[in-house]
């Protein structure tokens, strides 16, 4: 590719090592000066230069001179080839590069990869990268600003360039001239859409000759790609490609030449400027008229040719979307253009299968709340995608046409006089046509592909009995299609057919036998012919959702299915025998299966079975441990299923078992040997009463799920070494009857989260602060918890809001201040909430709030020591990280690091140096308070709930926002508002009126963001004063009247004052 920095790159490095050799030489230009002058001459040119000698001349097409040949061969010389475009010259120039001295170097650069690959291997090959958006940013700004620092205004505006550039270093030294008489923003916006619009001619002229040198089958694969092709699936556009009758080995070419790439979801990429180009080459085969033209993209060029029938027989391929509505000059519009092969009307909304079913799902819902509301109206597909007025009809198609793709066709069929012979594919998807849409008696025998997916219209298939070729039908969403035709067993090429959503469709024919891919989901069938289990080239079958399905083949099943074979939905299907011997994953949720059959045994690459709520299911046998391969089994809401099997012998590879929702009482002795057991989700099993001693011995075990099991009284008694739990991560209890837990289980040192909420427990054992690495503590509702005793230095979220019996809460001093140097959370954030707990003593207060204190300078350290950018003592502009890390970073910052604590009271903190009555403070700052080791202010407030607070009900959970308004104002006069970041207290539980609680949290991007624009850290170094406005509010926007802050303060931090503090609590 041209202008990407090949010959600069070349020309640095030539003038860096030429005085390691005797002699050295820059042939620039070779294609150019070839063309002009000829190779003799630039050969002459360089012998010259190497030997110094200005009077050899050599007109023969080899060196001849024995003496001349001797004298290269014992010159070191350096050599750069630039620009070479041909193998030709390579070979004329320097031929066999052994006739050179030992220890020389020849340096080519070349658009044409291919060329270096002819002579030398991979690793010595560079290709040149373009410039990261940072590096072309400034070299942009170096050209359009003459190296000084552009005002906030333009650095968007010149990233816009950039992005626009996409690293072409030619283009950003060409463009920057452009922009700098410019003074004013909209001058800059005119010149960038005027860029868009018009490209610049001199970026245009070097690209174009790597156009140039193309071969005509090369030229005419670019220009496609560039109007029609770029972005989509290399698969797709070589089918195209060979479609228009060119040979897609020209995509090879154009990938070596660097003018086009292939993604790594295997799209066709191409530059933006690349593709201007492209448009630009088509344009000018005639300015004044696109219907003289062959190729037609432009929207507003193709209406142009419609409505005025100025298209003529040059047009070849038309592919548009429309976005205004199109009046054909007449029925015959599309009549000159005898040529055109290609003609695609589409919408960039729906590009792929997953976008209609999205749309038609949306649609669906929408009109169901239009009936509801007794609105006759209804939305489709087919009629919001219709930009076309064909009031006046279509008289006819060119014939010549091989592709045609026209999203929502408004007529019932195509026009009569239209000869079809020569479709190869036609794709009408949300389209109006009703049944024998062409000529009855008309012969498409090249037709491969029909789709006419979502025709909710379409009541019967149209005369494909002739089209022996085809190999993709699509019928999806047909949902007034009735019937297939048997003669669809005849079409020996067809490999995909698709009839999902054909809700009227209950009988299917004999299929044929090269198949591969058939999908029946949501149709009405009640059976599957025999012959389906024997096509053996079928690898996707979909019959999913077939509710009246009732049987499946009892032959001997022969498919290539492989992977995922899903029967979910199926609500009639009670039994089945065969299934695809090469399924790993098996879906027989929501059918009406009682039990599994002993078939499944076969299928030894089985990994998983979900049997979602098959509400029949009333166990499992024995048998099930036979699946040696089982890694998942999932019986979620099979609310019938009562008993879980025996286990004999151990099974090594289930991981993950599921059975959430189910009736089951007992928890089997066995389950002890499901030795590789990671996941085990037994929530909302309301009967379970009895959990086995077993369970102990599971030592894979990473969770364990029994939130909701209310009859769940206890857990098996166990001392600390009968615990095999070595791996448990997550423990979870909630809405359990349980009065106690045992010590062992609470000091695991794997265990990372327990959550306790609502069950009966009155203590916390004191083991718990063995458990190293417990991060998340989990109360809520415990209202028979007295008592918590001192908790692991490493937690960082508790939440005990509503534990009404609560009175006393250790602290954790001394744990906090351990370890301090090396803290490192799992996440940056902590939490202690303890909402709703009226009986909290003075001393437990007390704790709270000075554990607090340690909590937020140790976590503000820490932050610190994870921050990348900049320091607020520095005004860098962070032009190191790309735009994506960028972005990370500043979303790690703005939601990841803070932490927060509340609890019942009425005073700030005494550690909080500035404290006011009311929602607002106004502080003084000393002239040093924005110095390095700054960490960011605390902040606290007292919020009072009010006496007329009568809708207030006992125990009522809501949520509330407390945000906060900055206004740093320095000594000059100037000032900036900053919206600080709401701190959202948890769902929160008030207790009683005309109560007090305290908030107290800190955050730590304060300075990072100024209503949406960085401020230079310079600003804050000026400022002497700070004013903070609290306030209430519902879902961010709304007041919140029943509430009131009455006290408000705020701290500033620093890192000497966290060891300090750190010292004082040792």
């Amino acid at each position: 590719m041209g202008g990407i920095g090949k010959t600069t790159l070349a020309d640095v490095v030539f003038h860096r090592l030429s005085s390691e050799f005797e002699a050295c030489c820059f042939l620039a230009n070779v294609r150019e000066e070839s063309e002009k002058h000829g190779q003799n001459h630039l050969r002459n040119k360089l012998l010259r230069e190497i030997l110094k000698d200005r009077d050899l001349n050599i007109d023969t097409p080899s060196i001849g001179s024995t003496f001349t040949r001797e004298r290269i061969s014992r010159t070191k010389a350096l050599i750069v080839l630039d620009d070479v475009n041909a193998s030709s010259q390579l070979e004329f120039l320097v031929g066999d590069h052994d006739q050179f001295c030992r220890g020389s170097l020849i340096i080519i650069t070349t658009r044409d990869r291919s060329l270096l690959e002819e002579r030398v291997d991979d690793d010595k090959i560079y290709e040149v990268e373009r410039l990261s958006p940072n590096e072309a940013l400034q070299l942009f700004q170096s050209h359009a600003f003459k190296n000084k620092s552009p005002k906030a205004d333009f650095s968007e505006l010149s990233r816009k360039v950039v992005h626009y550039v996409k690293g072409i270093p030619l283009a950003l030294k060409t463009l920057g001239p452009l922009f700098l008489p410019h003074k004013r923003i909209e001058d800059w916006e005119e010149e960038l859409s005027k860029l868009k619009t018009f490209p610049n001619e001199e970026i245009l002229s070097v690209l174009r000759h790597s156009y140039n040198g193309l071969e005509k089958n090369e030229r005419e694969i670019f220009l496609d790609i560039a109007c029609f092709y770029k972005g989509m699936d290399m698969d797709f556009v070589i089918k195209m490609i060979h479609l228009h009758g060119f040979y897609a080995v020209g995509i090879k070419v154009l990938i070596a030449k660097s003018l086009i790439s292939i993604s790594t979801s295997n799209c066709l990429e191409m530059h933006d400027m690349l593709q201007e180009m492209g448009w630009a080459i088509v344009r000018e085969q005639c300015i004044e008229e696109p219907g003289k033209r062959d190729r037609l993209w432009d929207a507003e060029d193709v209406c142009h040719v419609l409505e005025n029938n100025t298209g003529t027989a040059t047009v070849r391929s038309i592919s548009f979307h429309p976005t205004a509505t199109t009046k054909l000059s007449g029925a015959a519009a599309f009549q000159n253009m005898y040529n055109l092969r290609l003609l695609k009307i589409y919408d960039p909304h729906l590009s792929s299968k997953r976008d209609f079913q999205r749309m038609d799902i949306e649609f669906n819902y929408i009109n169901r709340m239009l009936k509801d509301y007794g609105l006759s109206f209804q939305l489709s597909l087919s009629l919001m995608f219709n930009n076309f007025d064909l009031s006046q009809g279509l008289e006819s198609l060119p014939d010549a046409l091989r592709y045609l793709h026209w999203l929502a066709y408004p007529l019932k069929s195509l026009p009569t006089k239209f000869s079809t012979k020569n479709l190869v594919e036609l794709r009408m998807p949300c389209s109006k046509v009703v049944g024998q849409i062409w000529n009855k008696g008309q012969k498409l025998g090249n037709l491969k592909v029909i789709d006419l997916s979502y025709c909710k219209h379409l009541t019967e298939v149209p005369d494909l009995s002739g089209s022996s070729n085809l190999e993709h039908i699509d019928l999806c969403e047909c949902t007034n299609l009735v019937q297939i035709p048997s003669y669809f067993q005849n079409f020996h090429k067809l490999t995909y057919l698709d009839l999902g959503g054909c809700l009227n469709l209950n009988y299917l024919p004999e299929m044929p036998v090269n198949i591969e891919s058939l999908d029946l989901s949501k149709t009405a069938i009640k059976e599957l012919p025999s012959s389906v289990w024997s096509l053996e080239k079928l690898c996707s079958l979909n019959v999913t959702h077939c509710k009246a399905l009732e049987k499946l083949p009892s032959n001997s099943c022969n498919l290539k299915v492989s992977g995922t074979f899903s029967l979910n939905g199926c609500e009639s299907l009670g039994e089945f025998s065969e299934l695809p011997r090469y399924t790993s994953y098996l879906d027989l949720s929501e059918t009406a299966i009682k039990e599994l059959p002993s078939s499944l045994e076969s299928l030894f690459g089985l990994t998983t079975i979900r049997l979602f709520a098959c509400d029949s299911l009333l166990s499992l046998s024995t048998s099930i441990r036979k699946l040696k391969s089982l890694e998942s089994l999932d019986l979620q809401l099979c609310s019938e299923f009562q008993y879980f099997p025996e286990i004999l012998e151990p099974m090594e590879h289930l991981t993950s078992l599921s059975l959430s929702s189910t009736a089951l009482k007992v928890l089997p002795s066995s389950i002890g040997n499901l030795i590789g057991l990671r996941k085990l989700d037994l929530h909302d099993c309301w009967h379970l009463e009895i959990v086995p001693n077993s369970i102990y011995n599971l030592s894979n075990l990473e969770t364990l799920n029994f939130h909701g099991c209310r009859s769940l009284g206890k857990l098996p008694p166990v001392s600390v070494d009968q615990v095999r739990l070595l791996s448990l991560r997550e423990l979870i209890l909630a809405e359990c009857s349980i009065k106690e837990i045992p010590d062992a289980l609470v000091c695991l040192t794997s265990l990372c989260s327990l959550d306790l909420e609502d069950t009966e427990i009155k203590s916390i054992p004191a083991s718990i602060k063995q458990a190293a690495r417990l991060s998340c503590l989990r109360l809520t509702y415990c209202k028979s918890l007295e008592y918590l005793p001192e908790l692991p230095p490493l937690l960082q979220c508790l939440e005990a809001g509503r534990c009404t019996s609560l009175k006393e809460v250790s602290s954790s001093r001394t744990a906090l201040t351990q370890g301090w140097d090396v803290f490192s959370p799992p996440r940056l954030e902590e939490k202690r909430i303890f909402s709703g707990c009226p009986k909290l003593d003075e001393n437990a207060r007390s704790n709270i709030m000075a554990d607090a204190q340690l909590r937020i300078m140790r976590m503000a350290t820490a932050s610190s020591k994870f921050k990348e950018e900049a320091s607020y003592d520095s005004d860098d502009s962070n032009d190191e990280y790309e735009p994506d890390n960028r972005n990370e970073l500043k979303e790690l910052f703005y939601w990841g690091s803070f932490v927060a604590i509340n609890c019942p009271g009425y005073e700030i903190p005494n550690w909080f140096s500035h404290q006011n009555e009311g929602s607002s403070i106004n502080i003084k700052l000393p002239p040093d308070w924005f110095r390095t080791d700054f960490l960011g202010f605390a902040l606290s407030v007292v919020v009072y709930s009010k006496n007329n607070a009568g809708w207030l009900d006992c125990g009522y959970k809501y949520i509330f926002d407390i945000g906060c308004k900055y206004n740093f104002k320095t000594s000059n006069g100037e000032s900036h508002e900053i919206n600080h970041p709401f701190y959202s207290p948890y769902p929160y539980v008030w207790t009683s009126v005309d109560s007090h609680e305290l908030f107290v949290w800190w955050y730590n991007n304060v300075f990072q963001v100024v209503g949406g624009a960085e401020i230079p850290t310079a600003f804050y170094k000026l400022v002497t004063e700070a004013s903070v406005d609290f306030s209430l509010k519902q879902d961010r926007r709304k007041p919140f009247p029943e509430l009131e802050v009455v006290k408000c303060g705020i701290c500033l931090l620093y890192a000497q004052d966290a060891e300090i503090i750190k010292q004082r609590n040792l």
